[in-house]
């Protein structure tokens, strides 16, 4: 195991734990670097998949959809041993899952056409979104303060 992919804040010869002690002896989480790395590359893939959305370019807005989403799921499933990042995780793949389908819906025209009463079919967007505030909710409203020993990362 090389120095990148272990834990920082701690001695040389401790292996790879994303749970540690800092200088102060609190609690530190720090992430493996080829984590890091995946997540850097997922931010990239959101910001082209909604400058491509900002720029009306179909094309590659459509494309970017699949590698942020996939990353997203692959975060997600890579911190499932901390329900934590996975209910923060999950959040954001039901918030790209709603900006996407926002964007699909401007891209082909169909956003403003009435669903029901004055309801468009932009407006269906809010389902993923409220799926996203009830899995936090969820987390911050249950989860947690039933669990308030648990060794977590928020």
């Amino acid at each position: 195991m090389n120095n990148k992919e272990r834990r920082i804040n701690s001695d040389p010869a401790t292996p790879l734990s994303p749970l540690g002690r800092g200088a102060g002896g609190e609690e530190v989480y720090s992430i493996p670097i080829r984590y890091r790395k995946m997540e850097n590359f997922h931010i990239i893939f959101w910001l082209f998949k909604d400058i491509s959305w900002c720029l009306l370019w179909q094309p590659l807005g459509i494309a970017m959809i699949f590698p942020t989403l996939f990353v997203a799921v692959i975060i997600t499933i890579r911190n499932r041993q901390y329900v934590s990042e996975v209910c923060h995780n999950l959040a954001i793949v039901f918030w790209i899952t709603a900006n996407s389908y926002w964007m699909i819906s401007e891209f082909f025209y169909f956003d403003t056409l009435t669903v029901y009463g004055n309801i468009t079919y932009k407006h269906l967007s809010i389902i993923p979104f409220v799926f996203g505030m009830l899995t936090l909710a969820y987390y911050y409203l249950l989860w947690r303060p039933m669990h308030k020993n648990a060794v977590e990362t928020m």
